[in-house]
C-alpha cells in the first residue's frame, strides 16, 4: 500500500482535494488546486503519535505535512474545503495493521513536537496552579512577547490584537479599529478630565484613542514587549500627562476608583472558575455610576468544556478558556453589576482574521525573518481556522456593558442607547 493510500484510508473517499506524499504516490481529485502532501515520515509519526488536529499541526509547523494551492500565510480556502467536505473514520483492524505495514512500525515511535508548543496543561503545573499570577505571566509572555515587529506587519497600524468593528465589508482594517475604540469610548460615556482603567491594555490603542480625547488612563498588561511599545507610542504622541502604560497584574491596581474600566480581550486568559472575583475586583475601581465594557471571544453555549483545543492550547493561547455570554453575565450580575446591554459581533472578528491573514501574506519574509517560519505557520494556520469558526458560529465575540449602580439603585445612563453603532 502506497503512503498516499494509506493515509487516505482514515477519510471517507473520495477525498475532496489531492493528498499525495513523498514516495511519488497520489490519491483524491486531481481537478482541484488544492491538496496536501506528506512531505516526510515524520508527518506520519506526528499524525499517529497525537491524532486529530494536534498531531497534524505539529507535522505542518514542522513543515513535514505541506498545504497546496494556498499561501502559509493564509490556509483559509484549503481550511473551509477539509471543513466541508472532509469526513473522517476509523480503520478496522485489518486496515489499521495494513497502514503499520506500509509505513512502518516505526512511525509510532514517538517524537519531540516542534519548539514553538508549549508543554501540555498538566506540566505547567510546575509554574504555579493554572489562573495565578506567575503562571498567568508566563502565558501571556509567551503569546505576547514575540516580536513587536511581527505583530506590527500583522496588526497594521493601530497594533490592535482585537475584534475590529466593520461598517461595511470594505472598511480597511484601520477604519475598523477606529471604529471599535470609538464604540467602546461611546459605550462607557466618557468625558474629558474623567478617569479609565484599561486591564489587559496590549499596546496601548485603547488608552491612547481615550487620552486623544481627554480622559485620564492607566493601562495594564503582563506583557513587558506590550508595555513598552505603548510607553514609547505614549511619549512621541505627547501623552504622559494623560495616559499610562504599566507591566502589571491587573489585581495589583490600587488607584482608587475609575469612571470606567475597558476589559477588551482579557476575560479569555482568566479562567471561567475566576470570573466571580475578576468582575468583583472590577466592580471595587470603579465608582457608582462607573461602568464596565466587557469584550471577549464567548462560545455559543453557557455549559460544555471550557478548556481551549489542544492545537491553541499547546500553540496560541496556553490555559485560555472560552464559555457563554450568558456566564459572562450572571458573574457580573452575581457581583453588584448592572448589565445595561449585550451585543455579538462574531462576523466582525471573521472579517478582523480575514485582513491579519492578509497582512501576513503581504510581510511575510518579513514576519519569518522575525520569528522564523515555523512560528509565522503557526499564526497563518491559527488565524486562518478561527475566522471559519467565527464564520460557522462556532465562536463568536460579545461586547457586554454595565454598571456600579449607586446605593439607591441608580445607573446613571440615558433612557435608550447613547451610542453609534
Amino acid at each position: 500500500m502506497s503512503i498516499a493510500a494509506a493515509a487516505a484510508v482514515a477519510c471517507t473517499s473520495p477525498l475532496p482535494f489531492r493528498l499525495t506524499a513523498y514516495d511519488g504516490s497520489g490519491t483524491g481529485r486531481a481537478d482541484t488546486p488544492f491538496g496536501l502532501h506528506i512531505a516526510d515520515p515524520r508527518a506520519l509519526r506526528y499524525a499517529l503519535g497525537a491524532p486529530g488536529a494536534l498531531g497534524l499541526a505539529r507535522a505542518y509547523v514542522a513543515g513535514d505535512l505541506e498545504f497546496r494551492g494556498v499561501h502559509p500565510a493564509d490556509p483559509y480556502p484549503l481550511l473551509r474545503l477539509l471543513a466541508d467536505d472532509l469526513r473522517l473514520r476509523r480503520p478496522t483492524a485489518g486496515e489499521a495493521t495494513d497502514i503499520l505495514a506500509s509505513v512502518g512500525w516505526r512511525a509510532l515511535t514517538p517524537i519531540e513536537p516542534p519548539p514553538q508548543e508549549a508543554s501540555p496543561r498538566w506540566r505547567r503545573a510546575g509554574n504555579g496552579l493554572r489562573h495565578r499570577k506567575l503562571r498567568d505571566s508566563a502565558s501571556i509572555s509567551r503569546h505576547y512577547d514575540v516580536s513587536n515587529d511581527f505583530y506590527a506587519h500583522v496588526l497594521g497600524p493601530s497594533m490592535t490584537y482585537t475584534c475590529a468593528v466593520f461598517e461595511t465589508t470594505g472598511t480597511t482594517l484601520t477604519q475598523a479599529q477606529e471604529t471599535k475604540h470609538a464604540l467602546v469610548f461611546d459605550k462607557l460615556g466618557l468625558q474629558p478630565g474623567q478617569r479609565l482603567l484599561d486591564v489587559g491594555c496590549g499596546w496601548g490603542s485603547m488608552a491612547l484613542y481615550a487620552a486623544r480625547r481627554g480622559v485620564r488612563v492607566i493601562g495594564v498588561t503582563l506583557s513587558r514587549e506590550q508595555a513598552a511599545w505603548a510607553q514609547q507610542m505614549i511619549a512621541q504622541q505627547g501623552m504622559r500627562d494623560l495616559a499610562e502604560i504599566r507591566h502589571q497584574d491587573y489585581r495589583n491596581v490600587t488607584d482608587g476608583q475609575f469612571d470606567a474600566v475597558s476589559s477588551i480581550g482579557l476575560t479569555e486568559h482568566i479562567g471561567v472558575r475566576h470570573y466571580p472575583s475578576y468582575f468583583a475586583f472590577l466592580r471595587s475601581r470603579l465608582r457608582p455610576g462607573g461602568r464596565l465594557l466587557n469584550h471577549c471571544i464567548t462560545r455559543p453555549v453557557n455549559s460544555g468544556p471550557v478548556k481551549a483545543g489542544a492545537f491553541i492550547d499547546r500553540y496560541v493561547f496556553p490555559d485560555g478558556e472560552l464559555t457563554g455570554s450568558g456566564r459572562i453575565i450572571a458573574a457580573m450580575q452575581d457581583n453588584g453589576l448592572d448589565v445595561r446591554h449585550s451585543e455579538n459581533l462574531r462576523e466582525h472578528y471573521a472579517l478582523t482574521l480575514r485582513e491579519w491573514n492578509a497582512n501576513l501574506r503581504e510581510h511575510w519574509s518579513d514576519c519569518v525573518g522575525e520569528v522564523g517560519v515555523g512560528t509565522a505557520r503557526v499564526w497563518g494556520l491559527y488565524m486562518a481556522a478561527s475566522r471559519l469558526a467565527f464564520e460557522r458560529n462556532a465562536v463568536q465575540l460579545h461586547q457586554v456593558l454595565a454598571v456600579r449602580p449607586t446605593k439607591k439603585g441608580d445607573a446613571a445612563v440615558p433612557p435608550r442607547p447613547w451610542w453609534h453603532g
